[in-house]
């Protein structure tokens, strides 16, 4: 039993929750203004965890015909056969079943609305057979990720998680262009839509860098709404340096560096974002 969690935690690369989680905390937060009831955060932390583990799984589940073909893919568990497809789609299913009954416990608006969600996971891995904006997908997802939150604390939506979604969609979908790098050639070979397989290397840098500085300027307007002080807006700045440090990793003569960009530099400033977000919040001057 513990082989297989082990193996199921890989195939939706479970470490890579420290990307959407702090973000979820500072949605708390900035819709709070303070620590809500611990069982409010409880449930909104499965609903958020087991959100993200229904999406990977869904999208190592339709991407498994990819899989098996890509080079770069061919040592993941959902290729060797570690974790059967079957097991992979029925993973898939109970963790939506979680999110959908976190969304219950939460109040009765977050349950209408949490097959919302669902159908955002599924369509992101299979937008790629279709769209070149795929991303964008993706970035829907983490939109509503702070909308879900306002949802579940107010039975309503805080327009300052509106311009915070934002952010958070075009920070996805630009480093989701920068994931897709890798595999551009192999995309353009067997039919995977993407922005670089689309327009090429240069473009794509372009495309990422664009939806950063939407990034920037929406963070800016979540801390105005947000009623937000000096803190924020000093670590608003920190932050930007992260995002143009993980620009200059990524060169159209030199991909090597990816990896880190991807998923260090990111993990980092999610947390950031978060800490943050608490200081400006809980430290008065």
């Amino acid at each position: 039993m513990i082989n297989k969690l082990k193996l199921y935690a890989q195939l939706v690369k479970f470490e890579h929750t420290i990307f959407a989680i702090p973000f979820v905390f500072a949605s708390i937060f900035i819709v709070q203004k303070g620590i809500p009831p611990l069982e409010k955060i409880f449930w909104i932390l499965i609903a958020a965890i087991a959100g993200r583990t229904a999406g990977m799984a869904f999208n190592r589940f339709f991407d498994l015909p990819f899989d098996k073909l890509n080079p770069r893919t061919k040592n993941w568990v959902s290729v060797t056969g570690a974790v059967k497809a079957g097991e992979i789609l029925g993973l898939a299913v109970l963790s939506s079943a979680v999110l959908i009954f976190s969304a219950y416990k939460l109040n009765k608006l977050a349950f209408y609305l949490s097959p919302v969600a669902i159908f955002l996971l599924i369509i992101y891995p299979l937008g790629k057979r279709f769209t070149n904006f795929v991303h964008l997908i993706l970035g829907a997802v983490y939109f509503i990720i702070p909308i879900a939150v306002s949802v579940a604390l107010k039975g309503e939506i805080d327009l300052a998680t509106v311009f915070l979604g934002l952010g958070m969609a075009f920070w996805v979908a630009g480093f989701d262009i920068f994931y897709a790098l890798q595999d551009i050639e192999f995309d353009r070979k067997v039919g995977v839509h993407s922005i670089p397989a689309k327009f090429g290397i240069k473009k794509a840098i372009t495309f990422a860098r664009v939806f950063h500085f939407l990034t920037f300027i929406f963070l800016v307007l979540t801390g105005y709404f947000a009623q937000l002080g000096i803190i924020y807006y000093t670590g608003l700045v920190l932050l930007t340096g992260f995002l143009i440090y993980e620009h200059t990793l990524i060169k159209e003569n030199d991909l090597s560096k990816i990896n880190v960009a991807f998923f260090t530099v990111n993990g980092y400033i999610s947390i950031l974002y978060m800490i943050v977000v608490l200081l400006d919040i809980f430290v008065k001057f």
